[in-house]
């Protein structure tokens, strides 16, 4: 027995022409998802860890949704796998410095910067990262890839950070945790000679933009690409940093901005009209709103203080 398809569209209730346009509908669809899988893979190349929430972020494909992109593209094998590791990098110095950060409100660049250490293993090695972010803006200021604990990586990418601010150091407080690369007399002199206040945490969520970026640079950008040595190794983490800073859109700015992009705005607005960060209040982590400036609008006042200026020891 044969039926005619005619006979099938009637029995099913539509026209064969609806039929024959939702197929030119699901063509065109499909050659504009193939164009869409070459620049994805364009951006897993240069960012081999974003997850494909980022990546419709980023990409910004007219013709779908968010949430399609992201069932298309996890369907298609773009979803990001966790990589986990531990290696202690930290080890308490003699010296410590109080928390001078908590529940402070920020309202400029490079008002507060953090910092932190991180480890890359490679070819049998550990290679110590740095790393110094802006709280405000979330830029990387500084960095340094070292062969070991010493404060010299440290000192490189705290100049660095300090070429890169262009001495707009007025009332900078440096936050960190109590290791001793941080509290040796090499490099508190360091601040202290460019009029940097210093100040430390005890745990980790007290430090948590440097720890975050550490986790975005390794798992983000290393782990995900072929490195052969240290000198590589070097070139990567710049690589790394430079999208980051300038193309990777930042959850924070609710996904418009890099932190680059949210910097160039900021020069056009006034101190009046940039909103205020909140880092955290009463010791307490994350109250809602506290990492994004444009979430900060509690419906009471939070307890925040601007941090009065300290009176800096001598080297």
């Amino acid at each position: 027995m044969s039926y005619s398809l005619n006979s099938l569209y009637e029995v099913v209730g539509v026209s064969k022409q609806a039929v024959h346009q939702a197929k030119k509908r699901q063509e065109a669809f499909d050659l504009e998802v193939s164009e869409l899988v070459i620049l994805a893979d364009k951006l897993k190349e240069e960012h081999p860890g974003c997850g494909v929430e980022k990546m419709y972020y980023t990409l910004r494909p007219s013709f779908m949704g968010r949430d399609q992109f992201c069932e298309i593209f996890m369907e298609l094998g773009y979803g990001v796998k966790r990589v986990s590791n531990y290696h202690r990098t930290t080890y308490s110095g003699a010296y410590i410095y109080p928390n001078l950060i908590e529940g402070m409100g920020i309202k400029r660049p490079f008002q507060v910067i953090q910092s932190d250490i991180t480890y890359f293993h490679l070819n049998g090695e550990h290679y110590y990262l740095v790393f110094i972010i802006d709280v405000y803006t979330r830029l990387v200021v500084g960095y340094a890839v070292n062969e070991n604990l010493r404060t010299e990586g440290n000192i490189a990418a705290m100049k660095m950070a300090l070429k890169i601010m262009n001495y707009q150091s007025w009332g900078l407080i440096h936050h960190s945790d109590r290791g001793s690369q941080y509290s040796s007399k090499e490099y508190t002199c360091l601040l202290k000679e460019n009029h940097i206040h210093i100040s430390m945490g005890t745990v980790a969520w007290e430090n948590p933009y440097a720890e975050r970026i550490n986790g975005i640079i390794k798992n983000e950008y290393l782990k995900r690409w072929q490195i052969k040595d240290l000198k590589d190794l070097k070139k990567k983490v710049g690589k790394a940093v430079e999208h980051y800073n300038t193309k990777r859109l930042h959850r924070a700015f609710k996904m418009k901005f890099t932190p680059m992009g949210f910097y160039q705005k900021l020069v056009h607005l006034s101190a009046q009209e940039r909103p205020t960060v909140i880092v955290y209040t009463e010791g307490k982590k994350n109250f809602e709103g506290a990492s994004s400036p444009y979430e900060v609008c509690p419906r009471e006042e939070p307890l925040a203080h601007d941090c009065p200026m300290e009176i800096l020891n001598e080297c």
